[in-house]
């Protein structure tokens, strides 16, 4: 390359440089639309409607949520994927966002390489619900049952592929035991069948469970985080019997590839300030953890939870539905 060829190589990455910077400048200037790709009313909708409210009051454009489902989170992300790079389309997703295309013929997506990262919102353990007649109370009791009925019981999945899927098949491997997983069509029909005694156990988010449990149809025996969580104190991790298990739900906000790296930690700095904020307090009572952080947080934590996600399913060989 000439040094004709190199000056203006340099100029117009300078160009481009003083361009992205002055959209971050003025960025939003218009309404800014978050995907979210599952139906309204479960915990994500929740969160996501709470941080597009906040966005709002902080960057003083509107933040609104366009629910697009189907396909295991794939139409909605498909949607951003696809969408201009310039901030105003973003996608916020559980971590099926990433495990559902893994178990694909052709994934519609790659969760790396097709969009942006920008923060991650919250972290989701699990709670392990068992029916109340059952003749335990804890995780140990629950592998000793399983290993005097091996076969036997069986453990409901809201869909395939999901934080529930994962965290049930990582539980039969990490405790040594066999049981039968029975797949729904969402949290809701495995809980009327779990409260009606056709199943024996449910691991879902926290806050699908602790109501049914406060009203005592049904027992909540262990969470699936490192630590105890705040909404139930008094309840153990898994991790307290099979040393070692730790498993989540989790919520992020990612844009399309090639969006500006300067809208990109703008909007990562709003985030993990809305985060600080009152959303604190609201989010930790239903069971969630908050995880401010910056972008190379973010990216460190996915890859290091799609390398959990890519053993489980090749262990358990799960495939699309």
């Amino acid at each position: 390359m000439n040094r004709r060829n190199i000056l203006a190589s340099a100029l117009a990455i300078a160009v481009l440089g003083v361009a992205a910077t002055a959209m971050a400048d003025t960025y939003p200037s218009k309404t800014v639309t978050i995907v979210i790709p599952f139906p309204p009313g479960g915990t994500l909708d929740v969160v996501g409607r709470m941080l597009a409210q906040k966005l709002t009051e902080q960057m003083g454009q509107s933040f609104i949520v366009d629910n697009r489902p189907g396909a295991g989170g794939t139409i909605g992300a498909g949607v951003v994927k696809n969408a201009r790079p310039d901030g105003y389309t973003l996608l916020f997703s559980p971590s099926t966002f990433v495990s559902t295309p893994m178990t694909m013929p052709t994934p519609p997506y790659d969760a790396v390489k097709d969009f942006t990262p920008v923060a991650l919102v919250a972290k989701a353990p699990l709670a392990i619900a068992v029916r109340s007649d059952l003749p335990f109370n804890d995780v140990k009791g629950l592998i000793a049952y399983a290993k005097a009925n091996p076969g036997n019981m069986s453990f409901a999945i809201g869909s395939s592929a999901s934080a529930g899927h994962m965290s049930t098949e990582l539980l039969k491997r990490a405790g040594g035991i066999e049981y039968l997983i029975v797949p729904y069509k969402g949290s809701g029909p495995a809980y009327q069948d779990l409260l009606g005694g056709r199943i024996d156990a449910f691991i879902d988010p926290i806050l699908g469970s602790s109501s049914h449990a406060k009203a005592g149809k049904l027992k909540v025996i262990a969470v699936t985080s490192k630590e105890r969580v705040p909404a139930l104190p008094n309840t153990p991790t898994v991790g307290e019997t099979v040393p070692g298990y730790e498993f989540y739900s989790w919520y992020g906000l990612w844009g399309p590839a090639k969006m500006p790296n300067e809208i990109a930690d703008k909007l990562n700095v709003e985030v993990n300030k809305a985060l600080n904020g009152d959303m604190k307090a609201k989010l930790v009572e239903q069971g969630l953890l908050l995880t401010p952080g910056s972008i190379d947080d973010f990216v460190k934590f996915q890859e290091e939870d799609t390398v959990k996600i890519v053993k489980i399913i090749k262990d358990a060989n799960i495939k699309a539905e």
